[in-house]
């Protein structure tokens, strides 16, 4: 058999290139980490919503930052906010709001969230 170098050529090709894909998706993940962005746009999104503008989706986000952080006192705050606008959310935003406020020690308010989860979750049937 006759290997030609048409055959190295397009080896050397598809080894270069899983070696350069490798290679960028290190260095974006590194740059990301190394910039910390999502604490300036957490801190963007806290100030947005301190100064008065409300939606689910901000509080969804500012909520889910927050819990992902552990930051479990603003997790139930911003939470809180997205559930005075509307119970209308997936179970999962039940979950980590009543699991926020059983780390702060807020009892009875996460007792009541896992009741509504109930409810919601056996009406849906």
């Amino acid at each position: 058999m006759k290997v030609t170098p048409i055959f190295f050529f397009m080896l050397a090709s598809l080894l270069s290139y899983n070696s350069y894909s490798q290679s960028s998706k290190v260095y974006t993940t590194d740059k990301i980490g190394k910039s910390y962005a999502y604490v300036n746009v957490t801190k963007t999104y806290e100030r947005i919503a301190e100064k008065g503008y409300k939606s689910v989706d901000l509080f969804q986000k500012l909520g889910n930052a927050f819990y992902t952080e552990l930051n479990m006192v603003k997790a139930a705050k911003w939470y809180g906010e997205l559930f005075a606008m509307t119970t209308d959310l997936d179970p999962v935003y039940y979950n980590q709001y009543a699991k926020s406020l059983y780390a702060i020690g807020e009892n009875d308010k996460a007792n009541a969230i896992v009741e509504k989860l109930d409810k919601k979750l056996h009406t849906n049937k």
